[in-house]
């Protein structure tokens, strides 16, 4: 009970610490869990690793410690999904987290980071003008001028400081980096070592180092990675939730703590709101209805989780700033129809379809179809 009495001031410490900042690190904003598994995690740990694995899928599943702790779930789905990722990282292969947009990548990649290295911060932004230093290191041309090659004047990448600390990195969209700067890796994931010509030097990757990637097959523009690349990289696919109640779940967890962070003055989401969402979303994805009798079309869009939470976020918004601070069909209807209408032709049609043939024929969903011909009107 002291333990958890302590972890729970911790906890408050650390949101008073940090209650200015609009996003916290995950290893910021769960300090306290984190914490709280250290403390009792007595199995073995890799080298280099703030928690053993055991801990590390504890923390991201959620569950309840000896003491009365409770973890909060960061990932909800396969838990042997989880299990391959962390052991991945356990190995000398590294991590790519693959999927549509929207499956909740990014974020395990931060909680996995958070977890075994006590940092997510050590991040590469994958663009299409990604080039060779941000993987490898730059310089300060200033010092470089005046003092010549040397250790001062170079430029540490997020990826070096990574392999000196024995800590994990992070490379975000892996396929939109162009090919040549991909490659880049290969050495790194290879031979654990970056080396400095222009020094005649090399960093040699400290144990508890290793990289997490994540890259979807939806973006335009696509790289494909080489083979030589792929074989460094042990491929876990996260899939889109397979089950309804665990999708609102996570929109309704996610919408939750995005209306905390963002201090709006509405109500917590009715869950009924929240399926009514969740619901289109999967039937549109799906281009089928949940009790599989009518046939429909799919919009161009992914229609991801994450622009579920989206929609959810933005009608507590609508409610609190315009509203009675109560979540209705007329706060989500904007921002429904703007995910689900990429397309203003073929989308649009696939909507209205969508409406007259399903939202029109549920008698719970009137609002939401009112709520629609206003939009519209």
């Amino acid at each position: 009970m002291a333990k958890k009495k302590a972890a729970s001031k911790r906890k408050a410490d650390s949101n008073q610490e940090n209650g200015s900042h609009l996003r916290l690190h995950a290893e910021q904003q769960f300090a306290a869990e984190l914490e709280a598994l250290a403390e009792i995690d007595e199995r073995q740990r890799p080298p280099g690793w703030k928690l053993s694995p055991w801990a590390v899928k504890l923390y991201l599943l959620g569950g309840t410690l000896e003491n009365g702790f409770e973890v909060t779930p960061k990932y909800v789905g396969r838990p042997r999904l989880m299990e391959i990722a962390i052991a991945t990282l356990a190995t000398d292969r590294a991590l790519l987290l693959y999927g549509v947009p929207g499956t909740a990548k990014s974020w395990v990649s931060e909680h996995l980071a958070a977890a075994i290295s006590g940092q997510s911060t050590l991040l590469i932004q994958g663009t299409a003008g990604t080039d060779e230093s941000a993987l490898r290191y730059g310089w300060n041309y200033a010092r470089l001028l005046a003092e010549g090659p040397a250790r001062d004047a170079l430029v540490e990448s997020p990826m070096m400081v990574a392999m000196e600390s024995g800590s994990i990195a992070r490379v975000e969209e892996l396929t939109r980096i162009p090919s040549e700067t991909q490659d880049t890796l290969i050495t790194i994931l290879s031979e654990k070592s970056l080396p400095v010509p222009e020094l005649n030097t090399e960093v040699q990757a400290v144990k508890g180092f290793n990289v997490i990637a994540t890259a979807n097959n939806r973006d335009k523009g696509v790289n494909e990675l080489s083979s030589a690349l792929m074989r460094r990289f042990n491929t876990v696919v996260l899939p889109v939730p397979d089950r309804l109640d665990d999708e609102i779940s996570i929109v309704s967890q996610r919408a939750s703590q995005l209306g905390r962070a963002l201090e709006l003055p509405a109500e917590i989401p009715a869950l009924q709101e929240i399926q009514r969402v969740v619901t289109i979303f999967r039937e549109l994805r799906s281009g089928m209805t949940e009790d599989g009798k009518t046939k429909l079309k799919s919009p161009s869009g992914t229609l991801s989780t994450a622009e579920a939470i989206s929609v959810v976020s933005n009608g507590m918004a609508m409610s609190a700033f315009y509203g009675d601070g109560e979540l209705k069909a007329d706060d989500l209807m904007s921002s429904l129809i703007g995910a689900v209408v990429k397309d203003p032709v073929q989308d649009q049609i696939v909507w209205q379809e969508y409406l007259q043939t399903v939202v029109k024929e549920r008698d719970d969903w009137k609002d939401l179809y009112r709520a629609s011909r206003d939009f519209s009107g």
